[in-house]
């Protein structure tokens, strides 16, 4: 069974940095692409970054990109968001997510980590 599990999440001021990490078990994810979203209340889950299991094809949204980094360790089944000069916009709920490269849809989803940014 497919388990992605993060950690990581905090409390941080503005202009300081966290890194998400993002343990997956349960299968070989080699054609798998793993993302990092984020939900801010009251408004919709949003695609934050993605990479493909084996680097390729890194995918950032406009308001991330020379902010956020995405990563991955493939000894340790591991994907990393990290996250510098955050801003109190960035505030929300952190899920990594796992789809098959061939597929649209992300098909598994971890529980999600709360990142707040303090003004």
């Amino acid at each position: 069974q497919v388990q992605l599990v993060e950690s990581g999440g905090g409390l941080v001021q503005a202009g300081g940095s966290l890194r998400l990490s993002c343990a997956a078990s349960g299968r070989t994810f080699s054609n798998y692409r793993m993302g990092w979203f984020r939900q801010a209340p009251g408004k919709e889950r949003d695609l934050v970054t993605a990479i493909n299991w084996n680097g390729g094809n890194p995918y950032y949204a406009d308001s991330v990109k020379g902010r956020f980094t995405i990563s991955r360790d493939n000894g340790k089944n591991t994907v990393y968001l990290q996250m510098n000069s955050l801003k109190p916009e960035d505030t929300a709920i952190y899920y990594c997510a796992a789809r098959r490269i061939i597929n649209r849809d992300y098909d598994y989803w971890g529980q999600g980590t709360q990142v707040t940014v303090s003004s």
